[in-house]
């Protein structure tokens, strides 16, 4: 018995829309009546699009697990088991700088000081406007110096910020210095990571750093504009802290070489102008406007609708909902939400041609001393062709009963690609990596 087969006369991939709600998902609270701000959102067209398709939570690296919005966007991109580069390398590609590849280097920053509990705790930071100058004269005192070798030159970002770059150095393997909470958190000290591939280079330069570390202080507290300021009564920023240790590897794919697809981001930060340089994607910045949500989302998503035409995988980051839940409001976050969905008018139409998912990166509890938790977001997907579930109303609860069930952020964008009409194949090998999507563009054979 013969079957007859019909050869495809048109191509169907699809596009892929990636819309995260940074921050989106939180907790039961009690001044809304037990429901997350999600759920006590007006979000008609979040909800339309719910009743279109599939829904499910993100949890990006397991119950319980925080994490920041870098990592999670580094798996969201199909990036998983790629080492991560760091987040001080990003930052500095994100405000137009150029920082070296193969150097290890890190976030700096200037804090104020008191001694509290025998240990010296982390106060306030650079204002941005009134202690620019202040801030850069500060920093420029500490530009330059070599320890043990290693040199320490710096990249400016922002007021009292800049990357540090350990030129010499022979591993980024050492813990942070800044405990990373606003106010109050003990200086600590830089120790060499258990797993450092080099566990010897690691407690050397650790040392090294620690050395350079205290040497700074030493310096800020004798700084004259430092000693002016305790003078006039005024904290002085006496103190300079470490994090996000970072390597730019000449060996990292990029986005294309790594997932199969030409990718596009529509962003508003510094991080993600960043997440999309240094994976050498195409990216459309539209700065923040935290004064009208449903305008500034409606503009991320015309832009969006722009770049679909010419790129298979188009992420969009939208702010306001992470800055609304760091306010510690939930009826903030609540009107935030209700607001953003107010911009989303497009989306529906958008799933008839494309790929369209809507989620958070991660939870920030808008109650509580939490920055991010583990807590699951809520997440939808809507195309063409696509089996829409029961679910109705888009929110956590709501989406817990969803076909997608629990997704880790590594499963997102294989998923999506399924939708697309472009999974990899297993058991097929049409390149020298094995991406997340069959190759957009392959490496064709040349014509004699």
């Amino acid at each position: 018995m013969s079957v007859k087969t019909t050869k495809p006369t048109t191509d169907d991939r699809l596009p892929i829309l990636l819309v995260i709600l940074d921050g989106l998902g939180d907790r039961a609270c009690a001044e809304l009546d037990g429901q997350t701000p999600c759920e006590a959102a007006a979000t008609p067209h979040l909800d339309g699009l719910v009743r279109q398709g599939s829904s499910g939570v993100l949890v990006p690296f397991g119950p319980g697990r925080a994490t920041s919005s870098e990592h999670a966007h580094w798996s969201l991109f199909g990036f998983n088991e790629i080492p991560f580069p760091g987040r001080a390398a990003i930052e500095a590609l994100g405000v137009g700088q150029h920082p070296p590849r193969s150097e290890p280097m890190f976030h700096l920053a200037l804090r104020a000081t008191e001694v509290r509990a025998g240990a010296l705790q982390l106060g306030g930071r650079a204002r941005p406007r009134e202690d620019a100058s202040l801030a850069a004269e500060l920093l420029a005192a500490l530009d330059g110096r070599s320890i043990n070798g290693v040199r320490f030159e710096q990249l400016p970002l922002r007021t009292g910020e800049a990357v540090l770059i350990a030129r010499g150095a022979a591993t980024r393997d050492v813990s942070d210095t800044d405990a990373l909470f606003e106010h109050l958190h003990a200086w600590i000290r830089p120790l060499p990571l258990v797993e450092a591939a080099d566990p010897v280079a690691a407690q050397n330069f650790a040392l090294t750093l620690e050395q350079w570390l205290r040497g700074s202080r030493r310096i800020l507290r004798a700084h004259p504009l430092n000693l002016a300021r305790v003078a006039s009564g005024q904290q002085p920023l006496d103190v300079a802290v470490t994090k996000w240790a970072s390597y730019l590897d000449p060996a990292m794919p990029d986005f294309a070489t790594q997932t199969g697809l030409r990718g596009a981001a529509v962003t508003d930060t510094a991080l993600y102008r960043g997440l999309a340089r240094v994976l050498d994607m195409s990216l459309v910045d539209i700065p923040y406007d935290s004064s009208d949500p449903a305008g500034d989302m409606q503009r991320r998503l015309s832009a969006a609708a722009g770049l679909l035409e010419t790129h298979d995988f188009v992420h969009v980051h939208v702010k306001a909902t992470d800055e609304a839940a760091h306010t510690k409001r939930p009826a903030f976050k609540r009107d935030v939400i209700t607001a953003t969905d107010a911009g989303l008018q497009d989306l529906l139409a958008l799933s008839t041609r494309a790929v369209v998912a809507v989620t958070g990166d991660h939870a920030s509890p808008s109650t509580g001393s939490l920055l991010h938790s583990g807590d699951p977001t809520p997440f939808v997907v809507a195309a063409p062709g696509l089996r829409p579930d029961d679910v109705v109303s888009f929110g956590e609860r709501a989406a817990l009963r969803g076909e997608q069930g629990r997704l880790a952020a590594a499963d997102v964008l294989p998923l999506l690609v399924g939708f697309a009409n472009r999974p990899f194949f297993l058991g097929h090998r049409p390149g020298a990596r094995r991406s997340v999507a069959m190759p957009a563009t392959p490496d064709f054979m040349p014509l004699d």
